[in-house]
Order: structure tokens, then sequence, then C-alpha cells
């Protein structure tokens, strides 16, 4: 039994749900996104509620179940309230910037880092040392986020990275001499 499909998922005022096919399309005050379902999930969507149901107990069915559910309640808290990743940089000389669309990073290696910022994603960076990636797509900031994150991951000796705000980074002892 999925217990997240079986939750009904509440629908803002000011946000509209609608399914065409396997075409579900939310539109809130932030914008509006599309997405793909699976066609054997049914969606009742009555008033502010949407109820999800599911054909049979297949493994397929129940996996397909929660995650609808899931990506349809994701989709309406990204047009209404949004997403928010916020990275820091750990280590001596670490730094980001942005210049014009670009963000760039110097993180130790010989040649700065660049990432163009995606037209659905706003990048900012509010000091030297930390980055903000907003967005109404919960998928699209996460990657975003874990892409400049794997530039440089923390390591575990003296904890130098990009890191998630808040990330705990478990340290290692180093080597111990005779």
């Amino acid at each position: 039994m999925s217990r997240i499909g079986n939750k009904i998922v509440t629908i803002p005022a000011d946000v509209e749900v609608s399914r065409v096919g396997d075409q579900v399309t939310v539109k809130g005050p932030k914008g509006q996104i599309n997405r793909l379902v699976a066609s054997e999930i049914t969606m009742d969507i009555k008033g502010t509620e949407i109820k999800f149901d599911r054909p049979d107990d297949s493994n397929r069915s129940k996996a397909l179940h929660g995650t609808t559910r899931a990506n349809v309640a994701n989709m309406i808290e990204g047009v209404s309230d949004g997403f928010k990743k916020n990275l820091e940089l750990v280590g001596v000389g670490y730094r980001a910037s942005m210049q014009g669309d670009k963000l760039v990073l110097t993180v130790g290696y010989s040649h700065p880092v660049e990432f163009e910022a995606r037209e659905e994603l706003k990048v900012t960076v509010p000091d030297s040392v930390h980055i903000s990636v907003e967005g109404i797509s919960k998928q699209r900031v996460g990657d975003f986020a874990a892409e400049i994150r794997g530039v440089r991951p923390p390591e575990p000796y003296k904890g130098k990275g990009i890191r998630y705000e808040g990330e705990v980074v478990r340290r290692k002892e180093g080597k111990t001499g005779k």
C-alpha cells in the first residue's frame, strides 16, 4: 500500500491544475510547469483537492502511485512558493561571483569554472562564499545545485569544498606519525 499515494493534495487558491491525456499542467503566480505522468494512475480533481488512484496492486502501479502524487505536489508547491538551494564555499581562496549571467567559481583549480545560468533558474551570489539557486522546478533546482557542488565536493580531511548550507561533513583523522 502506498502511503504517499493515498494522501490527498490540496490546491491553493491561486493555482490551477489540469490534466489532458498524460500531460499535467500546473499554473500559479510564479509560472507554469508541464509534466508527463503515467497513464495508468487516475487523477481526480474535485474543487481544491486532488486524489490519486491506481488500477491494481502490482509493484509498478504502487511505485507510480506514490511518485505521481509526489511529483504533482512538488509542481504545486513550486508554482506557489518556489524552491531554493543554498550552497557555501569552504576553503582559503574559494570564492564565487556573477559575471553577467555566468556563475564563476574559483575553487583551487588553475582556471575559474564557469556555469551558464539557465533561463528557468535564478542564481544569486549574496557574498563571495554563498550561492543561492531558486526556481519553480524542484528537480531542476536540485540538479543545478548538485552540478555546482560536483565541481569541488567537500573532502573529509580538511573539510574544504562546496557544500549545501547546513550539510555536515564527517571529518577523518589524517596520518599519524611515529
